[in-house]
């Protein structure tokens, strides 16, 4: 298993605060590990095994469970009284009406609550007004390079991270695959698994979606199109020009779904001039980029989508609300702001070729304020400063990370 540090030391920072703890991310990304890890080290901080009830909600011997009140009686019951009470129920979307019973549960003073889930609806609207100022949300991702290079054995020369990168996008960072040693057959089948379960059971089931190629259709257009502007229109019209006839509303039903399980991220632009976030042209992005070689194999497979879909997915583990800027005509890959304080990222192969290198370079020089400007590159030469920007290979910069609170 794979230690998921920075994670854990949120568990940690939370543990015993009058907050219900909410791990939520696709699935197999790590999220029963992690509670199973945070268990793991509440027995070995001396809490006693008979305080801490788990059930994964996922297992069918728990099925009985997928009745709210049943899953409340089968807790209380269990209650050691005067001590405090550690509950994990993993993948609890699955119960209805689950709020219910955390939320009876949370009433009394000597429970500690950690949830699961795999879809953004178990934080609906209606949820989170029963549970408001009761939950602190952690968004989980599958593994973080910095991650994926920790448990690789390095050669006598040292890490090559350069190869390290490859198999990072090619054999995914869900967790399980480093199993599998390599194994590209064997990854395929894992990662079948993975996208079978979200897109068969969490979407076309749980929907009642009735067109499933229409809908795996869509998908492949978008595995194909990460990181490019992406209108449900222009879905529509690609879907109809190829001879299948979909509605914009079905379009954004299909992409409401994808979103909620944490298969597919979107992001919207920012107008830097008119500091307004703008209402169209999203871009989507993968939870992880090996789903898109299982689906599409590496033809077509653009390498500089493939590396801002990696470092987009760091700037979410780093706890940045993130937007593409646009500055007049000019787009910036990446507006990433925290605290109100924003930090802007160019993110390209290589600006080896000078005009490539003023391309980049020149929405960066656009924006007016002093706030960091970032250019990412796979160019294996030394940190650089351009009136300010900062050039840094991307590989470095990812293993410099952490996740921030």
């Amino acid at each position: 298993m794979v230690y998921r540090t920075e994670y854990m030391k949120k568990l940690d920072f939370f543990k015993d605060k009058r907050l219900i703890k909410v791990v939520t991310g696709i699935r197999r990304c790590g999220k029963s590990t992690l509670l199973e890890m945070f268990q793991e080290k509440l027995l070995s901080e001396g809490v006693p095994k008979e305080r801490i009830i788990s059930l994964n909600l996922d297992e069918p011997e728990n099925s009985l469970y997928l009745d709210w009140e049943l899953l409340y009686e089968y807790i209380k019951e269990r209650l050691v009284p005067g001590s405090k009470n550690y509950i994990f129920l993993d993948e609890i979307q699955l119960t209805p009406n689950f709020e219910r019973a955390v939320n009876g549960l949370f009433l009394k003073r000597n429970i500690d609550i950690y949830l699961s889930g795999s879809n953004a609806k178990m934080l609906s609207s209606e949820i989170s007004t029963l549970l408001a100022g009761r939950y602190i949300e952690i968004s989980m991702l599958p593994l973080s390079f910095k991650e994926f290079c920790s448990v690789k054995k390095s050669g006598a020369q040292g890490p090559d991270y350069s190869r390290l990168y490859t198999e990072y996008l090619v054999n995914s960072s869900f967790p399980y695959t480093l199993e599998l040693e390599g194994n590209y057959n064997y990854i395929r089948d894992y990662l079948a698994g993975i996208y079978n379960t979200v897109i068969l059971k969490d979407i076309i089931e749980r929907k009642k979606i009735s067109d499933a190629m229409m809908l795996e259709s869509v998908v492949s257009f978008l595995f194909d199109n990460i990181g490019n502007l992406c209108s449900t229109k222009k879905i529509a019209d690609t879907m109809v020009s190829s001879g299948r006839k979909i509605s914009v509303h079905t379009v954004e039903q299909y992409l409401s779904a994808l979103s909620d399980s944490y298969i597919l991220y979107k992001i919207g632009r920012y107008d830097l001039r008119g500091k307004e976030r703008l209402k169209t042209g999203d871009k989507y992005y993968l939870a992880d980029v090996g789903l898109r070689y299982y689906l599409l194999g590496s033809k077509g497979a653009d390498q500089g989508r493939m590396l801002e879909n990696v470092v987009y997915l760091e700037l979410q583990r780093r706890g940045y609300e993130i937007y593409i800027g646009k500055i007049d005509s000019q787009e910036i890959d990446f507006v990433a702001i925290k605290n109100a304080y924003a930090e802007y990222y160019q993110v390209a192969l290589t600006v080896l070729d000078e005009t490539t290198l003023k391309r980049e370079l020149a929405p960066l020089m656009k924006i007016n304020d002093h706030n960091p400007k970032h250019l990412l590159t796979l160019d294996n030469t030394p940190p650089a400063s351009y009136k300010g920007i900062r050039q840094i290979n991307v590989l470095d910069w990812l293993l410099q990370s952490d996740l921030q609170n």
